[in-house]
């Protein structure tokens, strides 16, 4: 009976380890990251349909070395409901870059920022 309860508590930990829910800027970084060096399963992980379909149209002409610094960096953050915009800087870019990100399924994720979506920023 021991040895049930253990293996019980060792599998809710292994499995709840793996579903974390990041902040939007938590998931802004990873995006901002592996779209850099080029993760396309991560890039694709953490961002909706629409929003790897634009960043991944455009990811081959902005790749870094994977072990490069990117020394990212928030520069503001908005939320509106279930709408996050995260304002960004990177070594890799001169301008600040602006993600919005969208909840899905319980995640925040990156989606494609129309010319038309109005950001506070």
């Amino acid at each position: 009976m021991k040895h049930l309860v253990i293996c019980s508590l060792l599998l809710l930990l292994i499995s709840c380890s793996q579903n974390k829910t990041f902040s939007p800027t938590e998931t802004a970084k990873v995006v901002a990251e592996s779209f850099y060096h080029g993760d396309e399963a991560t890039l694709k992980k953490h961002t909706t349909e629409e929003g790897y379909a634009n960043l991944s149209n455009i990811q081959a002409m902005f790749a870094e070395d994977k072990n490069s610094d990117s020394n990212f960096k928030i520069v503001d953050e908005a939320m509106d409901g279930e709408v996050a915009w995260v304002k960004y800087s990177t070594a890799y870019d001169t301008k600040p870059g602006v993600f919005k990100l969208v909840q899905k399924d319980g995640q925040w994720k990156v989606t494609h920022n129309g010319p038309r979506d109005k950001g506070p920023f």
